[in-house]
């Protein structure tokens, strides 16, 4: 085999590998709704880490009142994070005292009654096509977390 023929070869497979992962990273996309019965202790983390990334999609956290939760989604210009939202009001928004860079999601939440919560976010799977001749990618990346807060 001539070595422009290997090396051409090589070039599509790696083309081929590079357009087969846009929009099929799933990092938590189908992970179930938090169901409406209570989580057991096994299903909680004791202690969540001190900053919540990417990484901790689909996990449940367990906090005590007084508790404070920090997360941190690391994103680009390109593919940016949406803002986080939350639902009820178990945990109230506090200053995360860090500045944001472009695409990044950042939070921190005290945690000031008992119950249970759904953190979210999401960003584009692929960068946004910049020119006429590039395909769009309309993949999600979601990222949700449970918290459960006790008294």
């Amino acid at each position: 085999m001539r070595r422009t023929t290997r090396s051409t070869a090589l070039a599509l497979v790696v083309l081929t590998l590079a357009f087969a992962g846009c929009g099929t990273e799933s990092d938590g996309a189908s992970a179930p709704p938090p169901s409406s019965a209570a989580a057991t202790d096994e299903d909680c983390t004791a202690t969540p880490p001190a900053e919540l990334t990417a990484a901790d999609t689909g996990r449940t956290f367990c906090l005590t009142v007084g508790g404070q939760l920090r997360l941190n989604l690391d994103g680009t210009k390109e593919r940016p994070w949406s803002a986080v939202t939350t639902t009820g009001d178990v945990l109230k928004p506090t200053n995360a005292g860090i500045v944001v860079l472009p695409g990044d999601a950042l939070a921190a939440y005290d945690a000031v009654a008992a119950g249970t919560t759904r953190l979210s976010a999401s960003r584009p799977l692929c960068a946004q096509p910049t020119g006429a001749s590039q395909a769009a990618c309309k993949g999600i990346q979601e990222w949700t977390v449970t918290v459960r807060v006790t008294g």
